[in-house]
């Protein structure tokens, strides 16, 4: 009953009369069994705390295209309009300059069939308008010489006529100067004559011959001094003709200049136009190519934003969605703002992309099956407005990975893991406990925040 024998009874009973309350009593090898197994989990468990493990940074994100001209565009137009018919249906695969929309004018200053004709006959008249401009400038100034050239034959004239008075006022002053002495001398006789007459000497025949030689130099002094004063006019009436002429020069060279200045503000005015004409028919010439709208870059027609024929559109509106064909693919991976600090461009991610089998062991990215590796290309300066910090994430290939799939799409779900250092076990469930961040070995740089 003590199995203190090595004879076992109960195994002998059991076999010859099988007793149901026997069979019921425990097995005490089963339970030194348990024991052992326990033993054994607990050495393995214990071993386990110091296998390395990789810390790492979960994050949520999409996919997306590393440069901006690969990710999902707008094709919109660039003047308004009426669609008149669409040339391609949604999820078609259009290559560059391919029509997607035709629309119609609705401006009316548009509406002219005939507009571009219209425009170049303006454009004629105004340029006829410009070379008659430039003709009545040339004669205008042309005009303008031939005043010079006649102002100076008439200042050269009325300077002589000028000269020609001064002399003349000179020799009549000269005279009547003569003219005063040959009086003077007539007088002083005509006393010496009457003393004489008086004493006797000279008869009155002689006296009254002086007499009347005094009264004609008398009136040859009057004459010469009206003579003189006849030539200083002369000269006041030749300076002022002289002032004429140059008054009537400026005036009309002054009219000359203002009908000058007229033209040519004319012909300025004239050229803005003929400028505004030709920017016009420019204009015109590229509306009329923007009637239709082509596609930007080749890709699919991923959804159009309008609908129907005779529905009318803004200009710079977005009438449909364009995906570019072959994009260099990247994910978008978004973190706390308390794990940015530990990443450093270079890093190496772990991606599980939706709709891809995977079974991740973050801790031991070699034992994951279905993951793929990627790179942090870039590491946002500035939050999102979800309050998480963007990485760009670019393929990377590490040793016994394969290629991201081709059958991946812009937009899809993807779960990530920035790996870390290595860290022992029981150092990462200890950090877990008390909610320390991972650690690093290195301090990452400065300059890493938006490196590529």
């Amino acid at each position: 009953m003590l199995n203190i024998s090595n004879q076992r009874v109960n195994e002998t009973l059991l076999k010859r009369f099988p007793l149901r309350t026997l069979r019921t009593l425990p097995d005490l090898r089963a339970g030194r069994r348990l024991g052992h197994w326990m033993l054994v989990l607990l050495f393995v468990g214990f071993l386990t705390l110091f296998l390395p493990w990789r810390q790492n940074i979960d994050g949520q994100g999409t996919i997306t295209a590393l440069t901006p001209q690969d990710r999902p565009q707008t094709v919109q137009n660039a003047i308004a309009g009426r669609i008149e018919s669409w040339k391609i249906k949604e999820g078609e695969y259009v290559r560059k300059g391919d029509t997607l929309l035709v629309i119609s004018e609705i401006k009316d200053e548009y509406f002219d069939p005939n507009l571009p004709v219209r425009l170049n006959e303006q454009l004629d008249a105004k340029n006829s308008s410009l070379s008659a401009t430039y003709a009545k400038i040339q004669a205008l100034e042309e005009q303008m010489q031939a005043l010079q050239r006649g102002l100076k034959v008439k200042l050269s004239s009325a300077a002589n006529k000028v000269r020609q008075a001064r002399f003349k006022v000179i020799s009549d002053s000269t005279d009547l100067v003569a003219a005063r002495n040959n009086f003077q001398i007539a007088r002083d006789r005509l006393a010496r004559y009457e003393q004489g007459y008086k004493d006797g000497l000279f008869s009155l025949t002689d006296l009254e011959s002086r007499r009347l030689k005094v009264q004609e130099d008398n009136a040859k002094t009057i004459a010469q001094e009206n003579k003189l004063n006849g030539s200083r006019q002369e000269l006041i009436n030749a300076e002022l003709e002289l002032g004429t002429i140059r008054a009537d020069f400026q005036e009309k060279l002054a009219k000359a200049l203002s009908d000058k200045s007229s033209a040519v503000s004319y012909r300025a005015e004239a050229e803005g136009e003929i400028s505004k004409l030709v920017n016009k028919i420019s204009s015109v010439d590229v509306r009329r190519g923007m009637y239709v709208v082509r596609a930007p870059q080749s890709g699919y027609l991923v959804r159009t934003l309008k609908a129907g024929i005779g529905e009318t559109i803004k200009e710079g509106e977005s009438i449909a969605t364009l995906q570019p064909s072959d994009p260099q693919v990247a994910v978008e991976l978004f973190v706390r703002p308390n794990d940015v600090p530990l990443i450093q461009p270079g890093r190496i991610v772990r991606l599980e992309f939706d709709g891809w089998p995977a079974v991740q062991f973050s801790g031991w990215p070699a034992v994951a099956v279905g993951t793929f590796a990627g790179e942090v290309a870039v590491i946002d300066a500035v939050s999102s407005q979800n309050g998480k910090y963007r990485l760009l994430v670019k393929p990377a290939r590490q040793k016994g990975d394969q290629p991201w799939p081709k059958q991946l799409r812009v937009g899809s779900g993807v779960y990530g893991w920035v790996m870390l250092d290595d860290v022992p076990v029981w150092y990462e469930i200890w950090r877990q406990l008390n909610g320390f961040p991972p650690s690093l070995q290195q301090e990452p740089k400065a300059g890493d925040v938006a490196k590529k």
